[in-house]
């Protein structure tokens, strides 16, 4: 009996380390709520556009049914002199973001950086003959930002993936009856060993199934080694997190374009386009943006749900963030500059309701109101708040000056507010509670 209880002694101790370092790898993620997404590809050639057609982006080869006797042309084309590391990072910062994930490898098979593996890559195929991610990763950690890597799992270049597993009905540039998938496994273990021990700490590897196999289809994970791949992640990087995308259980969850009604269970990032129509690479014809307004809303909606926002941006072919798209990030980041208190390491709305005029965040003992529709009559009503409060102010008033709380017997508390709203695009009442 008593080896019996050391046992199970030793394995509730052995369980809480490992919970304690689940959440110690996690920290980071969740404090962050903030990051750029960029898709950057072979794919910012054509801009979007073939024989006349504009809607594509960096599925451009699927949609397009382009071979790879005519896709891998593209690469001569590709010369980005015009990108700077620091400038983007340095965007990334000022937008508030706190990381950064960028394609390494999509699914047209282009390696965006110097593999050994393939010379399907930026420094073996194009004009260009240098390694931007080496230069990025430098850039991106030298503004105190995470760097991250997102790799493709299905690939429409590499002979040995099998077009039966691929989207669309089977769609493959180069498909052969000879493709292997055990082959095409140790090749994507060997890139993936690439990335995690030529740039330094990885942040996150953010796999993406492209809606290869069925969804959510335990065949992925077999076929693609997932547990192995995971085991490896962590063999060479232990805080790297991994995303949900392998088909196994991961540390966290991928929501696309497209935020939550409620929070989620577990950790969450929701992926979404600053662009209007969905495109992820770079297309020259796509001129309608999001507004400021929108974007630092869905950061809010998401923070208040206790989840991050991964915002995508998709650079031209000559190496630049398109104007629109860093005019606005710079707006969302004197927001955020203002306001990053609401939503850095905060966790979610503690009301039972979301209430009709906004959103709510939380840290610790302080709550965060962020106010969307401005009241009209003077007064805020926060209904449910699980504190009793004792004093409120406006987070972007230096100065602090209180707001007047009532709370009435048997009624729902009120805070006075100025008549107009300080900020168009989310106003913030600080509640500090006993």
């Amino acid at each position: 009996m008593k080896q019996s209880l050391i046992v199970v002694f030793l394995a509730v101790t052995a369980f809480a380390s490992v919970a304690r370092a689940g959440d110690d790898r996690m920290k980071w993620f969740n404090d962050a709520r903030y990051g750029m997404f960029i898709h950057w590809g072979l794919y910012a050639v054509p801009a979007g556009e073939w024989n006349g057609v504009t809607k594509y982006d960096e599925w451009i080869q699927l949609e397009a049914k382009i071979p790879c006797s005519e896709y891998d042309k593209l690469a001569a084309k590709f010369n980005p002199e015009k990108f700077d590391a620091r400038a983007w990072a340095k965007l990334a910062k000022d937008a508030g973001m706190k990381y950064v994930v960028i394609t390494a490898k999509h699914h047209d098979g282009f390696s965006m950086y110097d593999s050994k593996l393939t010379d399907f890559d930026i420094v073996d195929a194009t004009p260009y003959q240098k390694d931007p991610m080496k230069a990025l990763a430098d850039a991106v950690r030298a503004e105190g930002l995470t760097f991250c890597f997102y790799y493709s799992i299905p690939d429409w270049h590499d002979p040995n993936f099998p077009a039966k597993y691929s989207m669309r009905n089977g769609f493959h540039g180069n498909p052969t009856e000879a493709a292997d998938i055990e082959k095409y496994n140790q090749f994507m273990k060997g890139q993936v060993r690439e990335l995690l021990t030529n740039y330094g700490p990885i942040g996150i590897l953010w796999f993406d199934g492209g809606g290869s196999f069925n969804k959510d289809d335990p065949l992925r994970a077999k076929l693609v080694h997932a547990q192995e791949m995971i085991d490896m992640i962590h063999e060479l990087q232990p805080n790297c997190l991994v995303n949900n995308r392998l088909g196994l259980p991961a540390d966290y969850g991928t929501p696309e374009q497209k935020i939550p009604g409620e929070a989620l269970k577990t950790a969450f990032e929701v992926c979404m386009t600053v662009n209007d129509q969905g495109h992820w690479g770079y297309n020259k014809n796509d001129t309608k943006f999001k507004s400021p307004e929108t974007l630092v809303r869905n950061i809010a909606d998401i923070a208040s749900k206790g989840g991050n926002y991964l915002l995508n941006v998709g650079p031209t072919a000559e190496g630049e963030i398109r104007g629109p798209e860093a005019d606005r990030l710079i707006e969302v980041g004197k927001w955020m500059q203002k306001n990053g208190d609401s939503i850095y390491g905060t966790t979610g709305s503690p009301l039972e309701a979301t209430p009709p005029w906004g959103r709510v965040t939380q840290k610790d003992k302080t709550f965060y109101l962020h106010v969307f529709d401005w009241p009209t009559q003077g007064k805020l009503p926060v209904p449910g708040l699980p504190a009793t409060p004792k004093k409120a102010y406006l987070l972007g008033d230096e100065s602090k000056k209180e707001l007047a709380i009532d709370i009435p017997p048997e009624e729902v508390m009120t805070i006075a507010v100025p008549e107009a709203a300080p900020d168009a695009l989310d106003t913030v009442i600080v509640v500090e509670t006993e």
